[in-house]
């Protein structure tokens, strides 16, 4: 792996985690400990932190050892010319920025409710193009669909596309062959 692509990687990670911290200590401010920290309608804890941790995050204080796990994670800067691999702390980086940003997205469903459409088509024509985290209902429906075969797959698009035209195509395309699509890109 490139000096390059890990400095980057472990540089976001920690700008990541940092902002992280902070909408966690505004929302501990705003609406203390025991806010209950949830994605809406289901009945599983913050998914991807209990997966990998066994973290049950139920409230919001149970959000702040995670947040300390993933400071630990986070590996020295690269700096000056090291000549050692850097996969295994580009790795730890990553996972603390996946772990933070779920505790991120939770607490966007407390300060904002309505930020993503709760349907699995978005009507894109409202404006609202994103549906956040899969309900129960959702999550039922689509395991038997990959389970008894009637689902063909799925495909995973990560970066940026060069225009949202081009990105629209891409997943227009997808969907016209009935794959489920999965999209993420940062742009600001």
């Amino acid at each position: 792996m490139s000096r390059l692509v890990a400095f980057a990687a472990i540089q976001g990670a920690y700008n990541i985690v940092s902002k992280v911290e902070g909408k966690f200590k505004e929302a501990m401010d705003k609406y203390g400990p025991n806010q209950p920290l949830e994605f809406p309608n289901t009945a599983y804890y913050l998914p991807i932190i209990y997966s990998i941790l066994g973290i049950k995050v139920e409230k919001l204080a149970d959000a702040e050892p995670v947040l300390e796990r993933c400071k630990k994670l986070l590996p020295p800067h690269i700096k000056g010319r090291i000549h050692t691999p850097y996969l295994g702390g580009t790795l730890d980086a990553g996972m603390a920025a996946i772990l933070a940003e779920e505790i991120f997205e939770a607490i966007r469903y407390v300060e904002d409710p309505d930020f993503y459409q709760a349907v699995e088509d978005p009507d894109v024509e409202a404006g609202k193009l994103w549906v956040g985290a899969a309900d129960d209902t959702i999550m039922r429906k689509r395991g038997i669909e990959f389970v008894d075969g009637s689902a063909p797959g799925f495909a995973a698009i990560v970066g940026a596309a060069p225009d949202p035209e081009t990105a629209k195509m891409i997943a227009e395309e997808y969907q016209r062959k009935n794959l489920y699509v999965f999209m993420c890109a940062n742009q600001a």
